[in-house]
């Protein structure tokens, strides 16, 4: 079984919510996740973050495909 885990982090120093600024019209973390989902290579994929933010947008991007699952700790 093959696992991705994609750690997204609400903070950071650098650029300021990286993770859900819009990138040809969608957020960061949810093309990632719609291009591992589209991929065929993982069997799950997991999304490791803090941020209720990411969180509800890896939610949305759940009902894309695969098996994704989240690990959200505040």
């Amino acid at each position: 079984m093959k696992i991705a885990i994609i750690p997204a982090r609400g903070g950071s120093k650098r650029v300021k919510k990286k993770n859900i600024k819009l990138f040809e019209g969608i957020p960061a973390i949810g093309r990632v996740i719609t291009i591992l989902s589209k991929s065929k290579i993982f069997d799950i994929i997991i999304v490791s973050t803090d941020s209720s933010e990411i969180m509800k947008i890896a939610k949305k991007r759940i009902k894309l495909g695969k098996n994704v699952r989240i690990n959200f700790k505040a």
